[in-house]
């Protein structure tokens, strides 16, 4: 499942080697949630940990993640669930990006509606038709 959130960058952990194949570094991304900001923990892990090197507490961010879940059983027979939240890809916003997302998150498509909705801005410019005839658009219906 892909997902994407945009938000600023609360706090940066460093590289944690976890064991001698597997090192994750962890961060927390400030969501924008109408009145109260969210703080949510996200997770790089192997070669992605670097991503976050050329950033900066403050800084405005995009992230990709999936959400993963597991089940663990302790000792004593006790069953907990995990959930954890793992980046792909971090990225600075530019000026052009974020737009038309309030909450910071968003399902994947890039504009925080759900699949297949279209907002004003989506319309596409007219264009000439499956046969090759321009489209007209001074307002003026064919018939």
């Amino acid at each position: 499942m892909g997902i994407e959130a945009i938000g600023k960058l609360h706090t940066i952990f460093q590289t944690k080697q976890v064991s001698e194949r597997f090192s994750k570094r962890e961060f927390v991304l400030e969501l924008a949630d109408q009145k109260f900001p969210q703080t949510v923990l996200f997770q790089l892990t192997g070669d992605r940990c670097g991503q976050l090197d050329s950033l900066q507490v403050g800084d405005q961010v995009r992230v990709e993640f999936s959400l993963r879940g597991r089940e663990w059983r302790s000792p004593q027979g006790e069953l907990k669930y995990f959930n954890s939240l793992d980046v792909w890809k971090v990225e600075p916003v530019r000026a052009s990006q974020g737009r038309g997302n309030n909450n910071g998150y968003s399902n994947g498509n890039g504009n925080g509606r759900r699949s297949g909705s279209m907002g004003p801005d989506d319309v596409p410019p007219p264009s000439d038709d499956m046969y090759g005839t321009p489209v007209r658009d001074d307002g003026d219906l064919p018939f």
